[in-house]
């Protein structure tokens, strides 16, 4: 008999009693097992079916496909469940830097964590004493240290006190605290503010408190230079209450402690307080995982090659390790501690001063110990290729249109802003009119203000607070511009106080639309004033950048602040009117109602151009 005759028999359902009568077989949900994209014949063939009805399950769903067209995991799973299957799917694999990633978040149990020495910066305005709380802390000088050459720099300091250790980062105030915030690294547990008791609060002492307080750091400050006759402690903390540090014996929270960084008193006190403050935070940290860390510093030696100061977070590093830090990766082949002297491995809060790198980092970079050098290469490898990417395409910095856009969304953002005016009374009034904004959508915070240009420190804060520059009546210098643009850091500058508030508003309300925009053309620097008879005041300038054209407007600008704005009457090359002088050459500019001109102002021509809404 045939093959197939005898299994067409064999299957025809046998009368009762009949010897061929058998117990029905149990059969188990058909699965199907997935695995990436496929074309509709390979899911057919998974599910023993013809590609036809797969292809007619397909049609059903909304989805033309032909029998060798490629499908996602998503459909087939939909088509196959349809038709009655169960679907199991290959989860994809996560990268080596996924993993890496994922194991810097990973918290550690609570059993495995241990104490490590508190991280301190020291920040405050200059001259108010802070290399010298430095030195009175380590009790030597560390400019005749580094003049000497007894000991590496390497940009912190590990300080031993009642049988604990303290580490202080030797960073140059609150620019090298913010560069750093400003890449997402946080590497410090406690922040010292100095304030002179003399002196008392200055601009950039309230610069350095918001850096602290936007950060999330306790703030223990040290009035110094006690030993002078004019010394005003109440006054200090007086000023800092109004900036909302209350001292402890008012009834705040704020550590307050009186030194003299010359005489060296107060200093134990302080060093206390700092463990006291480090006590109620819980500084902890596991020491038994793979290392990570952030640089702090990093540059290249010739004899060394690429060495970087790393802050060691968590875990040990040791030796022979391989690692990864940001685009750079290599092998711990020494290490060197904060007295220069060579180490085999470094525990938490321990900074050391490492070599072996493929290339120089970045401070704030982090560092992360891999399984093996091909690990560590084929990571850099990824960030290096997304690095280019991301560079080719670099998302901006919130900006009004991104909160306008935002709001319509339907999403409630908080609009950090910076804010700089001419004087201290525009400033005030700036704020208190932007504080009076806040609405149900959107939260205004304003982290910054303060008196004078708008400076590359200013930006470089914004950056890293993703915040908004908004001046009144001031300008952002070439440094501010250019670090702006390289941020994409979004800087607004009026002249009515109302005009910005109009615009805050509008783009809270997701309703921004900018009619005029301000095209800067190019400035001028005045080095020689002419009187003209009938004319008045000619400024004699030299163009050094872009071009001042004759129809363009003229914004005089004096130490940062606007002066005034005004057209341009006449612009002249020697005794020739001229449309238009380009940079690096020298001009004539007399200005429409405005004779008050003085050398070494600077003029920058814009225009005023429409922008479709």
């Amino acid at each position: 008999m045939p093959q197939s005759r005898r299994g067409e028999l064999l299957q025809r359902p046998s009368r009762p009693g009949s010897m061929r009568e058998q117990k029905p077989v149990a059969r188990g949900p058909r699965v199907v097992h997935l695995e990436g994209p496929l074309t509709v014949k390979d899911l057919a063939v998974k599910m023993g079916l013809r590609a036809a009805d797969v292809i007619k399950k397909l049609i059903s769903l909304g989805v033309m496909a032909g029998i060798n067209q490629e499908i996602d995991m998503e459909t087939a799973a939909i088509a196959a469940q349809e038709m009655g299957y169960e679907v199991t799917q290959k989860q994809p694999e996560m990268t080596k830097e996924e993993l890496l990633d994922a194991d810097l978040l990973k918290e550690d149990p609570e059993e495995t964590l241990r104490p490590r020495p508190p991280v301190v910066t020291v920040m405050g305005h200059v001259d108010h004493g802070k290399t010298s709380l430095l030195d009175a802390i380590r009790e030597s000088n560390v400019a005749a240290r580094e003049a000497g050459g007894i000991t590496q720099h390497i940009g912190a300091s590990v300080l031993d006190w009642k049988d604990r250790k303290v580490v202080f980062l030797d960073t140059p105030g609150h620019e090298a605290f913010t560069a750093m915030r400003a890449r997402g690294a946080k590497v410090t547990d406690i922040a010292v503010l100095v304030v002179a008791a003399d002196d008392g609060v200055m601009p950039q002492t309230i610069e350095a408190l918001n850096h602290a307080r936007d950060a999330k750091v306790p703030i223990v400050v040290a009035i110094n230079k006690m030993d002078k006759p004019d010394a005003k402690p109440d006054r200090v903390k007086q000023q800092l209450t109004d900036k909302g540090l209350v001292p402890e014996e008012w009834g705040g929270d704020t550590v307050f402690v009186p030194v003299s960084a010359r005489q060296g008193t107060g200093i134990d006190h302080l060093l206390d307080m700092i463990l006291l403050v480090a006590d109620l935070h819980g500084m902890k940290a596991n020491p038994d995982r793979k290392a990570t860390g952030t640089v702090i510093e990093a540059e290249l030696d010739k004899g060394r090659g690429p060495v970087a100061t790393v802050l060691v977070q968590n875990g040990t590093l040791r030796i022979g390790d391989h690692y990864v830090i940001g685009q750079a990766w290599g092998k711990v082949r020494a290490m060197v501690d904060d007295r220069g002297k060579p180490v085999k491995k470094a525990p938490p809060s321990m900074p050391v001063e490492v070599t072996g790198l493929s290339e120089v980092p970045g401070a704030g970079d982090v560092l992360q110990v891999v399984e093996d050098e091909r690990t560590a290469k084929e990571v850099a490898e990824a960030r290096r290729t997304r690095k280019r990417a991301g560079d080719m395409q670099m998302s901006s910095r919130m900006s009004l249109e991104d909160l306008a856009s935002r709001v319509r969304e339907g999403e409630i953002p908080e609009l950090k802003i910076v804010v700089k005016a001419d004087v201290q009374g525009s400033a005030e009034a700036l704020k208190q009119a932007i504080d009076k904004l806040e609405t149900s959508e959107v939260k205004t915070n304003i982290i910054h203000g303060g008196v004078g240009g708008i400076t590359e420190s200013d930006v470089m804060f914004a950056a890293a607070s993703g915040a908004i520059v908004i001046g009144f009546n001031v300008r952002p210098d070439s440094n501010a511009r250019r670090v702006a643009e390289d941020q994409k850091v979004d800087i607004r500058t009026y002249r009515i106080i109302y005009d910005a508030v109009d615009d805050i508003q509008s783009a809270m309300k997701g309703m921004l639309k900018p009619k005029m925009k301000e095209t800067v053309l190019g400035r001028a620097e005045v080095r020689q004033l002419f009187k003209v008879p009938k004319v008045g005041n000619v400024a004699g300038c030299y163009v050094v950048e872009g071009k001042i054209t004759r129809n363009s407007t003229i914004r005089v600008v004096r130490d940062g602040v606007v002066v005034c704005e005004a057209a341009i009457d006449s612009l002249k090359r020697f005794k020739d009117d001229v449309r238009e002088v380009a940079s690096g050459y020298e001009c004539g500019i007399s200005l429409e109602k405005f004779q008050d001109i003085k050398e070494a102002d600077i003029l920058e021509a814009f225009v005023m151009e429409e922008v479709p809404a």
